[in-house]
């Protein structure tokens, strides 16, 4: 059968059958899927055309080591060939999960030393919340339940997660939500330490947490950089001030590193950035390099204490809870990390990358504000970036320059979802190199020039 033939005949079985995420439904039904996938290698995926498209994105910020890696492969199929799946429910175990678990204390900061598995970023937040509470309740407080989240904030698609999500279009959909869980205004940083004279006071987490009373509040969930809200990078000591907030007032800090962990900004952890150490850790996507799911929720030695003191079975788990054949591909992963020196490459490329989009900067006065941390990176497009003006509605910018890069071989995403924001996120595996980041940035350069031929 030839790809073509075989295309139009998963199409339509597709469209059939598949209701896809973060996908319009209706239109998907009329044209099928954009791209079918057949191979990738390093940086790069074929589709059944026999096109190769530079993957911008890691796809969804999860291929850290690159496309291709056959010493993962070979890690899942050593561990399904002894044993693909074993349970970690009552009280069994198994050799790749606890070395994994010990690995990842051994990289995470201070003492963040245990860890409980989940199978992906939604599930891990949504564990973490659990956790937070149930801390809070063995402690005999049983009040503490609410969370805060930040606008703009992005922590998955679970009915708590979406609610926690800062974004409209997520916390509406369904009609369901959990009422324990606000969302404060992100990265203010003074009003944070206490400035309650600043404009923006009301709706920070400090006014929340004075308004609520921290007797009813568990936890804060923060991302080191806000992903898929647009890739904000907070401004220097915030998380700090947000730690230094969560110890005043006996609230847990979460930090949400499902897309900052494992190298993506240039230090194993978002949070490594500004030397802060929260409570829990949420990780997923790079911690497998999305090669088989698995993720975890990283918690410091006196949380993980307090549970040992709970005397009862833990009515929490699923059931792909510290899966073997993951975690040993989640082991093999971290060893490839630190052996290849991707951590380093991703801060070394980061700032290759920052440069050409400086540059980018510089020649178009609709780009602006080009920010980041290591390999994990953004823009805006504006009628006028020094004065702050968007693009009229009817101007899709982000979505138009993406879909030009696209025609290009270029696959990086656009943000869109409030009005007048055009952000354009490029994030390509850790295994980048400097001609492929001169690459990236040449066709962006053409798919920017073919947007401002528009205007």
């Amino acid at each position: 059968m030839s790809n073509e033939k075989l295309f139009n005949e998963l199409s339509e079985l597709d469209k059939k059958h598949i209701i896809h995420p973060s996908t319009n439904p209706k239109l998907h039904s009329e044209i099928g899927p954009k791209l079918i996938f057949e191979s990738g290698e390093g940086i790069y995926l074929k589709d059944m055309g026999g096109k190769t498209y530079i993957d911008g994105v890691s796809m969804l910020w999860n291929v850290n080591v690159g496309h291709g890696v056959k010493e993962l492969a070979e890690a899942a199929y050593e561990q399904m060939e002894k044993a693909a799946y074993t349970t970690t429910f009552y009280g069994y175990s198994n050799e790749p999960s606890v070395r994994l678990a010990e690995k990842i204390a051994k990289v995470t900061p201070g003492d963040l030393n245990a860890i409980f598995y989940t199978s992906g970023g939604s599930e891990s937040n949504d564990t973490a919340f659990k956790l937070s509470r149930s801390y809070w309740d063995i402690k005999g407080k049983k009040d503490k339940k609410l969370i805060i989240s930040l606008r703009r904030g992005y922590h998955g698609v679970t009915i708590a997660t979406q609610r926690a999500t800062g974004i409209d279009a997520y916390r509406e959909f369904s009609g369901s939500g959990d009422p324990n869980i606000v969302n404060a205004k992100p990265h203010l940083t003074e009003c944070e330490l206490g400035d309650k004279s600043h404009p923006e006071y009301e709706g920070s987490i400090r006014s929340i947490i004075e308004k609520e009373g921290a007797d009813k509040i568990a936890a804060v969930i923060v991302e080191p950089i806000q992903g898929a809200g647009g890739v904000h990078v907070p401004p220097e000591g915030y998380l700090k001030a947000v730690r230094a907030l969560c110890d005043e007032f006996n609230i847990h800090m979460i930090a949400d590193e499902i897309i900052c962990g494992f190298g993506r900004t240039g230090k194993m952890f978002g949070v490594d950035h500004w030397d802060v150490i929260p409570d829990f850790i949420c990780a997923a996507k790079g911690m497998t390099s999305g090669y088989i799911q698995l993720g975890g929720v990283i918690m410091r030695e006196e949380i993980r204490d307090t549970f040992f003191t709970y005397d009862d079975m833990l009515p929490h788990g699923f059931t792909y809870s510290g899966h073997p054949t993951a975690c040993a591909v989640g082991l093999k992963n971290l060893e490839i990390l630190e052996r290849d020196g991707l951590i380093e490459n991703a801060k070394v490329m980061g700032d290759e990358l920052k440069k050409g989009l400086d540059y980018l900067e510089d020649k178009y006065a609709f780009v602006g504000n080009t920010r980041g941390r290591g390999l994990l990176a953004g823009f805006d497009l504006m009628e006028d970036p020094a004065a702050g003006k968007p693009f009229a509605g009817s101007i899709k910018a982000a979505a138009t320059v993406v879909e030009e890069a696209y025609k290009r071989e270029l696959l990086i995403r656009p943000f869109d979802f409030t009005p007048g924001m055009n952000i354009v996120a490029i994030a390509p595996p850790l295994v980048v190199q400097k001609d492929e980041v001169e690459k990236i940035i040449a066709i962006v350069d053409d798919a920017l020039g073919a947007f401002a031929k528009t205007l």
